[in-house]
């Protein structure tokens, strides 16, 4: 099978003990000395565009003939211009790392696991080729202990090859690809040491329903819960051995809520076993997307002398759900699915994104007012769904695929990516469906058929597990695009006792179908300014008429049977067959919000969620630019009134309105008449039952007069070590620091400390905002961002890096 092609000598995969780079698991007594690094993200070398025959020479430090740079992980090949004719990088690379082992670690078992690399990796150690895997989007694990060498030093090399392969999910040619797919090692490695008797890895082991640890929860209510964990262990000694499973549930607190130990049988040389155990849940707190409570389940395995030989930590969500025709229900309650569709992509780095930078994006998603999130269209990182189970995003997981049905060898690398996708995410409260269907792709039945029983197979519960495809075939879930149907009724009249949910709405219907079939004014509209696909720059009226046809279809998907939608999409994104962004993001590629942005944060609240989300608010969808005629402005809120003023003069106190944009919402817009005017002041007060609970005020802008500085925390301080790296947004601003919408204004920016800015420099500003991307360095310390533009005094911000 080609996505898991390891040469016959290479060992079982070794099991993924953390997030952490580099993993120690010991005994109770005190852990021998290890020359181990702490981290194994940093000190790897990188060249590409070199000669791909691997020789000698690639293993040794005085290597003459290439130029190996030094790169922390996780990398990208090539920084990529976030708009240019030339298509992204593809070819091959080399990333190697030189390190040391004791003897006293050879005798327990190390590994390297990849969480991504795209997308051929052949991996090297000492001149000796141990594996080669296909796909980029999912991990693999390679065992190196027979092939180290003690207290000298090994090196690790790994070749990558990202160019076109028909065999790989998603299979098409980046130059017809309606996304793009990065090079390197663009998530992080960790290199894992375990004893001998150890816990699995279920992607390693390679067994449906099995292989590391399981968690499923059975009778739960909020009076109680049963938790059935099943972990598998084994025996890489070569003696037989006797072990005990120990399992401990923790609670937000760190408190211990239930423990159990149980024998396991004795384990013969090579051999594993599952061990299933039973711990009964008092009261528990349910995990809801308002309220994500997350226990900890601490797993252990211990050795004929009560000695803790491995042990791995989990964060679990109790909850149940349940797709029905008429809806889904989490913990038994109807719950609308309000959401949105993701790339991964950054600007200049693509795929290379930290930990922090991952959480940051879920951040937004959950800032902008959703509630669910399709992971359009592959796997995310773990840190992601990590981020979702913190911050209460519902997740549709998506295999790689998009418009290509290969051949044999094709669909069976997509039938082990559905696997190793549930085997690696199984345990994620935040996941409520599997997208084991290759998106818009005209799939055999037969495929159709085995992807759902894969899933079905790997979690085989009567309860909790659904598939979803966009073929109405063999899934449990029908996720049709809006535009996969036609206007005026799209899917009003969907009759089968199916869910459905539209999993893509907004953007192409717009674009190539004229579906504003409510809009009066929209049959005079160009092209250009009917579609979804607009800049932050394209200006007041092109963000208006964005957010109002997400508005309108938004309303339109309550009609009908669907239980929830995602519009497409949160984030601008690079595409292969076109060199231009892809525009129908509520935020651009600098992650920047648009109007539409707005309309959705109204669509949840006005009542705080347990984490902050979903305050009331209030927007003003204008720049204040002077009008010689009267206009209709609309302002987005979750509250039930809202006051406009115009310098200080009130214009109109009212209620929503109810016209065929809104009237099936549960936040309908705002829309006011505002006279002429040269220069004003827009101020809007929303008020929830009779009191003021939120405002917004916007100013037409003067001249240019400073730059203000501003970067994106989103939840997470930027960390030093990681890779990470934050947004730094330049506002040109008047002197009343009102942004100035129509700046473009070129901006350079310098740092100094522990940090270095990538991509353009200086950047020219898009609808005022001029945005570089800061990355931290090894050291946490103040950092100090200038921004310098002809004509404007310099800007100066002071952030701090952060350690892990």
């Amino acid at each position: 099978m080609l996505l898991r092609n390891f040469l016959p000598h290479s060992l079982a995969l070794v099991a993924w003990l953390s997030l952490a780079a580099c993993t120690r698991s010991g005994s109770s007594s005190q852990p021998s000395e290890t020359a181990l690094p702490a981290s194994f993200n940093t000190d790897w070398e990188f060249v590409r565009d070199v000669d791909t025959v691997v020789g000698p020479a690639f293993f040794v430090r005085e290597d003459k003939v290439r130029p190996w740079a030094g790169v922390l992980l996780p990398h990208t090949p090539r920084l990529e211009a976030v708009v240019t004719k030339e298509q992204q990088w593809q070819g091959t690379c080399f990333y190697r790392r030189f390190f040391r082992v004791s003897a006293a670690d050879t005798s327990r078992r190390v590994a390297v696991r990849f969480e991504g690399a795209m997308h051929e990796a052949d991996v090297y150690l000492n001149g000796l080729r141990l594996a080669r895997h296909q796909g980029g989007y999912l991990p693999f694990t390679v065992d190196l202990t027979p092939y180290l060498k003690a207290n000298v030093e090994n090196c690790l090399l790994v070749k990558l090859n990202n160019q076109d392969n028909q065999a790989i999910p998603p299979g098409k040619p980046l130059k017809d690809l309606d996304f793009n797919y990065y090079g390197g090692l663009y998530r992080p490695v960790q290199l894992v040491v375990q004893e001998r008797l150890r816990i699995t890895d279920a992607v390693e082991a390679a067994r449906p329903a099995g292989g590391g640890i399981m968690l499923h929860y059975e009778n739960v209510s909020e009076q109680q819960a049963t938790l059935h964990v099943q972990t598998e262990v084994r025996n890489d000694y070569r003696d037989a051995r006797i072990s005990k499973v120990q399992t401990v549930v923790l609670d937000a607190q760190g408190k211990e809520v239930a423990r159990t130990l149980t024998d396991a049988p004795l384990l013969t040389p090579g051999a594993a076993t599952s061990v299933r155990q039973l711990l009964p849940l008092a009261q528990p707190t349910l995990w809801s997307a308002d309220r994500p409570y997350l226990y900890q389940v601490v797993v252990s395995v211990l050795n004929d002398k009560g000695q803790r030989v491995d042990q791995q930590r989990l964060s679990t969500g109790v909850r149940t759900i349940r797709f029905a025709p008429d809806g889904f229900y989490l913990n038994g309650q109807k719950t609308r699915l309000r959401g949105t569709n993701r790339h991964q992509e950054y600007p200049y780095l693509g795929y290379a994104l930290s930990d922090e930078m991952q959480y940051r994006d879920a951040w937004k998603i959950k800032e902008a007012g959703f509630n669910f999130v399709r992971c359009s269209h592959y796997p995310p990182s773990p840190a992601f769904l990590q981020a979702c189970d913190e911050l209460g995003l519902l997740v549709m997981n998506s295999i790689p695929g998009w418009q290509f049905f290969g051949d044999a060898a094709f669909q069976l690398n997509s039938l082990q990516n559905v696997r190793d996708m549930v085997r690696r995410d199984r345990n994620h409260p935040s996941i409520v469906l599997w997208e084991a269907a290759l998106n818009e792709t005209d799939m055999s039945k037969s495929f159709m058929d085995q992807a759902h029983q894969a899933v079905h197979e790997e979690l085989p519960w009567p309860t909790d597990v659904y598939t979803c495809g966009w073929l109405d075939y063999a899934y449990d879930v029908f996720i049709p695009a809006r535009q996969h149907a036609k206007a005026p009724d799209y899917w009003h009249k969907y009759s089968k006792q199916k869910p459905i949910l539209l999993c893509e709405y907004g953007d192409w219907e717009y674009y190539a179908q004229n579906a504003g079939f409510n809009q009066t004014a929209y049959a005079g509209l160009k092209a250009s300014e009917r579609t979804s696909r607009q800049l932050r720059g394209q200006g007041e009226q092109a963000l208006a008429q964005q957010a109002l046809n997400f508005q309108e279809a938004h309303n339109d998907n309550f009609i009908g049977p669907a239980i929830g939608d995602a519009n497409w999409l949160q984030f601008d994104y690079k595409r292969g067959y076109d060199p231009d962004i892809e525009s129908s993001g509520i935020m651009d590629i600098y992650r920047l919000p648009k109007f539409a942005f707005y309309f959705y944060q109204s669509q949840y609240g006005p009542v705080p969620d347990a984490l902050g989300f979903g305050k009331p608010i209030v927007f003003i969808a204008s720049y204040a630019q002077a009008s010689s005629t009267p206009r209709q402005v609309r302002v987005y809120s979750n509250c039930s009134e809202v006051e406009l003023q115009l310098d200080g003069r009130t214009l109109a106190r009212q209620r929503p309105d109810q016209d065929r944009y809104s009237n099936q919402l549960a936040h309908p817009s705002f829309t006011f008449t505002v006279p002429a005017f040269a220069t004003g002041t827009l101020r809007a007060v929303a008020y929830q039952n009779a009191k003021p609970a939120a405002e917004h005020t916007c100013r037409t802008p003067g001249s240019p007069h400073h730059v203000q500085l501003s970067f994106d925390k989103s939840g997470r301080d930027l960390t030093a070590g990681r890779q990470d790296a934050v947004f730094v947004y330049a506002t040109v601003v008047d002197a009343q620091n009102t942004p100035i919408p129509t700046a473009t204004t070129p901006i350079r920016f310098a740092v100094t400390g522990d940090a270095e800015l990538l991509g353009d420099n200086p950047v020219a500003a898009e609808a005022g905002v001029a945005t570089t991307l800061l990355r931290a360095g090894r050291t946490a310390g103040t950092l100090r961002v200038t921004a310098t533009t002809e004509g404007l005094p310099a800007a100066t911000l002071e952030l701090p890096s952060v350690n892990p």
